[in-house]
């Protein structure tokens, strides 16, 4: 069977083999930066291996969890900025494994596109291993894909997966208790959570991504993009040194739906809005889009990235714990008898 006289290519169809072949090796000195023990090989394999007992475990329970950027990837393709948004897929996976109690061992990304752009890729998963090596976790594999016809020119999609472990019998959450006491972990911003809307205000604004930010330096795009924060090796401290009986990861659906994700049935929160400052970044959403406090609370992180939830009298200790190791820290409020969560105070 033929094509005819010309020999109709893979390349001719809008696939470049040897463009993603270069991109692999492109990316391997990033990857090998993330090596830690347990790792075993290299990138360009059929599959990734890694050794639980190399990596110091007796009884593993293996923890998984998966996510992608969403809309935020709008942002980071239409102003060009994609270096932040493989940190970002990184932290929107690692940090739901802490919360189990798990600690991150490896990491594996899918970067799918149109047409494959070397440079943009490379940017995209030197990002995602940056991210690994703060998590402690290793970039062990991943697949690029170019579909001809699947995306718009210049556009990609990004998911990742992540694989953690703990002993048998230390999984979190583990002993919540009426009493126990809220500590808020600062976030780095907006997060991946919420973009839908922030596009929205955006254009509601009439302001593009790269005008002046009303909130801080640099443009409005820059703002936006900034990386999810990373909490990883702070957080496996303080569940170390002992006392913290849950975490949430304050992502989509904010305090108000992520909480209550990590109590027992009986038990809700109360949180006082005044123990700390809302960003700036929130304020301006807020005033933008005239959002209710309550919409606020339920679509963004309003500056509180992540909750441990700790025993009373481990709280000062594990808060000192947490700043030494570079979080700010707000003691939010405690656990309560109810269910969901309730607020005293007002964001500001």
């Amino acid at each position: 069977m033929t094509a005819g006289k010309t020999g109709l290519t893979y390349s001719q169809a809008g696939v470049d083999i040897d463009a993603g072949n270069a991109l692999v090796e492109r990316i391997k000195p990033a990857a090998k930066r993330t090596t830690r023990p347990g790792v075993s090989g290299g990138l360009g394999g059929f599959g990734a291996l890694f050794d639980l007992r190399a990596a110091g475990y007796s009884d593993p329970i293996l923890v998984g969890a998966t996510d992608g950027v969403g809309t935020k990837l709008r942002i980071a393709i239409d102003t060009g900025l994609v270096d932040g948004v493989g940190i970002d897929l990184v932290a929107m996976c690692v940090n739901d494994l802490v919360c189990q109690g798990a600690e991150p061992l490896f990491f594996l990304d899918y970067f799918a596109t149109g047409k494959l752009d070397a440079d943009t890729a490379a940017r995209i998963i030197e990002g995602i291993a940056e991210g690994c090596v703060r998590s402690g976790c290793a970039l062990i594999g991943g697949e690029t894909a170019e579909m001809p016809g699947m995306y718009p020119p210049g556009d990609f999609d990004l998911a990742g997966f992540a694989v953690g472990a703990m002993e048998r019998g230390q999984g979190l959450p583990a002993g919540v208790g009426q009493g126990d006491v809220l500590l808020g972990l600062a976030s780095d911003g907006v997060h991946s959570n919420g973009y839908s809307l922030v596009r929205r205000l955006v254009e509601l604004s009439g302001w593009g991504w790269d005008a002046d930010s009303p909130f801080g330096p640099g443009t409005l795009g820059e703002a936006f993009l900034t990386p999810t924060r990373l909490y990883v090796r702070q957080v496996l401290e303080a569940i170390r040194a002992g006392g913290v009986h849950a975490l949430a990861h304050i992502t989509g659906g904010g305090l108000t739906e992520n909480l209550p994700r990590v109590l027992p049935e009986g038990l809700g929160a109360r949180i006082d809005l005044d123990a700390w400052d809302l960003p700036p970044v929130f304020d301006w959403m807020a005033q933008t889009g005239n959002i209710a406090e309550a919409e606020m609370l339920k679509t963004f992180n309003c500056g509180i990235g992540m909750v441990a939830v700790c025993a009373a009298d481990r709280a000062d200790a594990l808060a000192e714990l947490l700043s030494g190791a570079g979080e700010t820290v707000h003691r939010l409020g405690e656990v309560v008898a109810g269910r969901g969560v309730s607020y005293t105070g007002r964001l500001r």
